[in-house]
């Protein structure tokens, strides 16, 4: 069946899918099985998600709407038709999240004496704590609002919680309306004083309330309800007009401030009146107003979640591998120089990598550092690793991309600091976001120039890579130098690549190659020999890449798919996709690695990327995959390949009909958790020889 003509009907809608996938994470927050605090964090992160997809995803379908598009992509459904299937998607999910949080996390914490308290159950003692602490702390801050024909409608900002108040003005009885925003600056939840061993909180906007009377004190309150909008937070940076792209940057992310309103929380209940008032104001429809159950935003979950004391309520901590004396070297270089390395985070510890450019910074051998830079932590130890490298005298060179989503202005504030320091920052290429993840650092060994490469899958975040699972490669391969060079000097902007030795690069070859690989495990299968494609990855949107796996499944070849988030592929259609699998692990850590996997004929090819199957990673950012090649850094592939696709505890299988349902719930008795089994360093080779005697569905990757 060559290159069959596929239909809307083969296809799962790119939004409906990441709905699905935050179902999955909101499913870890009911799971009652999960330590209580890390329950928290999961409905913490649910809420988190949905905002931004309301800023951005939302955002973009609302603009195509008002620009009149009717086109419809890959599922068949217009602009129009997405944002209803999303508005009874998401209002469906807000009530379920509202629900774990009333039915059964607020239960769960009052029986380990953790209480949310309103003032109205407070004693005395603790009534006049919470009044000292709003004159001392919350008064000095609060900026009320009357809205009037003298004073118009403030500007409420993106994701603030604010309180919406219907006035009676003393003298005259005209109804008014009055807002207060709740100040950001302060922590939402207020400790108050027990006498008892437990943990009592207010919160902060509770004791804003009990206090309105004086701050309106020309005006008897009706109504006082809370309320918070998002705004649409696309970032349109004109950079082929933009004389300076950090400028522009910085402008742009200033028009945030103004997006219009795409939705409106309200508190259960809110006056007739004050509705309406917001509804015209913000110019928002009644299908973009979701009325909560409960305290609005519940991001606040995350600080909740690190309170101290409660052990017991968090997964025991992990001890990641620290490699000293690595392969029995003295130094890094040393062992890089001895074999290849392969990295898997959070269970083999970051700090290889950060002692790396450290080592480097102060090595009088080294001569140069470059490196990518998309999303590092507010304070990273990369970023002053490089800065003392330049202050040491050494050349670096650091493209940091200004354009990394919600991360701009941090961005900015390192790019600022690098060039202080005296390192060369460059902003990558004009029109294409540079996502891929290399460091390259030139060192002068026995009157010999010699490189050293990292590449990876995920970001040189010190923060994330503890809660994000990636892989990196450190190698001294002479092939991957010559080609992290010639990458440098793509992104400096200076020459085009003409041949890389190892690497493949997009947006220039990297589609061809990916098509290549899939059309040459099809022709194996039609010849009668064995085939398989085995890829781990977080997105799998882009139709071209799609339509030649459902050729490659008609063929023959048996496809496993680890998709963590969007997948838009659609398995098990007869005589279509019924050899293609997709499942998704969604568990403590968040699965962030891309291994992509071809049988090849027998050659078994293995390659690690920075880019998922989207159309933007293939055809609009810089993306790099490489081949693993030494034969430890592949074995330690193929066994993480192994485990994930034994996964039975955190993974769920995509069905026909979009949903995902849990493997354990399909039959199989054995209970496997892939992210404890790498936890523990020892045991995944055990783990697989028991596996194997004993199930006799295990599949092992071919090797």
């Amino acid at each position: 069946m060559d290159n069959q003509t596929f239909s809307n009907l083969h296809f799962f809608n790119r939004e409906l899918s990441w709905l699905e996938f935050n179902g999955r994470v909101l499913e870890e927050a009911q799971d009652t099985n999960n330590p209580l605090l890390e329950r928290l964090k999961f409905l913490s992160i649910v809420g988190s998600n949905l905002d931004e997809f309301f800023m951005t995803r939302v955002a973009s379908l609302l603009d195509q709407i008002n620009e009149k598009s009717v086109k419809t992509e890959p599922s068949g459904l217009t602009p129009k038709e997405q944002i209803e299937r999303i508005s009874v998607r998401t209002h469906k999910q807000v009530l379920d999240m509202y629900n774990c949080y009333n039915r059964s996390l607020i239960k769960s914490l009052k029986i380990e004496n953790i209480h949310f308290i309103k003032p109205r159950d407070l004693n005395n003692i603790q009534l006049d704590f919470i009044r000292d602490y709003y004159n001392n702390n919350i008064s000095p801050v609060l900026t009320p609002m009357i809205i009037n024909k003298n004073q118009p409608f403030p500007l409420i900002l993106n994701k603030t919680l604010n309180i919406a108040l219907l006035l009676q003005d003393k003298a005259n009885d005209n109804p008014v309306f009055g807002t207060i925003q709740v100040p950001s600056v302060l922590n939402r939840l207020i400790e108050i004083p027990s006498l008892e061993s437990k943990k009592n909180f207010v919160f902060l906007e509770e004791i804003i309330k009990v206090n309105l009377t004086a701050l309106f004190d020309k005006y008897n309150i009706i109504a006082i309800s809370c309320y918070r909008i998002t705004r649409n937070a696309y970032l349109d940076v004109d950079e082929e007009e933009s004389e300076d792209l950090l400028t522009a940057v910085q402008l742009s992310l200033k028009q945030r401030k103004w997006g219009s309103a795409i939705r409106l929380e309200i508190e259960h209940g809110l006056n007739p009146l004050l509705l309406k008032l917001l509804e015209e104001e913000l110019e928002i429809s009644s299908e973009e107003e979701y009325k909560i159950n409960g305290p609005i935003d519940l991001t606040f979950l995350m600080k909740l979640s690190g309170l101290k004391g409660y052990d017991a309520l968090h997964y025991e901590p992990i001890k990641p591998n620290v490699y000293t004396n690595l392969l029995e070297e003295n130094d890094l270089f040393q062992s890089i120089s001895k074999q290849d390395i392969l990295l898997h985070h959070p269970y083999d510890s970051f700090e290889m990598v950060v002692n790396l450019v450290k080592e480097a910074a102060e090595d009088p051998d080294v001569l140069a550092i470059k490196q990518t830079l998309y999303r590092v932590s507010g304070n990273s130890p990369i970023v002053e690793a490089l800065a003392q490298a330049a202050d040491n005298g050494k050349q670096v060179t650091v493209l940091l991309e200004l354009k990394a989503r919600f991360d701009e202005q941090n961005n900015i504030t390192w790019a600022k600091k690098l060039e202080t320091a005296g390192c060369h920052v460059i902003y990558g290429l004009v029109g294409l976001k540079t996502h891929c993840k290399i460091l390259l650092i030139v060192r002068r060994e026995e009157g010999f120039i010699k490189r050293y490469v990292h590449l990876g899958t995920g970001n040189y975040n010190d923060v994330t890579a503890k809660l994000y699972t990636d892989l990196g490669l450190l190698t001294a391969n002479p092939y991957f130098g010559a080609d992290a060079s010639a990458i440098f000097n793509t992104l400096s902007g200076c020459s085009s690549p003409s041949h890389l030795y190892k690497m493949t690069l997009a947006p220039i070859n990297l589609r061809k190659k990916f098509l290549d690989l899939i059309h040459k495990e099809t022709e194996y299968a039609k010849l009668g020999r064995q085939a398989r494609i085995i890829a781990k990855l977080n997105s799998l949107v882009d139709t071209e890449i799609i339509e030649a796996l459902y050729n490659a499944s008609s063929a023959g070849v048996t496809i496993d798919l680890i998709v963590r988030g969007i997948c838009c592929l659609r398995p098990k259609i007869p005589f279509i996709s019924e050899r293609i699998t997709v499942r998704s692990i969604i568990g403590r850590f968040l699965e962030h690695s891309r291994i992509y996997y071809f049988y090849g004929d027998g050659e078994e090819l293995i390659f690690l990327s920075s880019a998922d199957l989207m159309k933007r990673n293939l055809d609009r950012r810089v993306e790099l995959f490489f081949p693993v090649e030494d034969p430890i850094a592949r074995a330690k592939v193929m066994n993480i390949l192994n485990i994930a696709l034994q996964d039975t505890s955190k993974s769920r299988a995509l069905n026909l009909d979009g949903t995902y349902s849990k493997i354990n719930e399909q039959g199989r008795e054995l209970l496997i958790n892939s992210q404890e089994i790498f936890i523990s360093p020892d045991s995944s080779g055990k783990f697989l020889d028991e596996v194997a005697a004993t199930s006799p569905e295990f599949v092992p990757v071919i090797s």
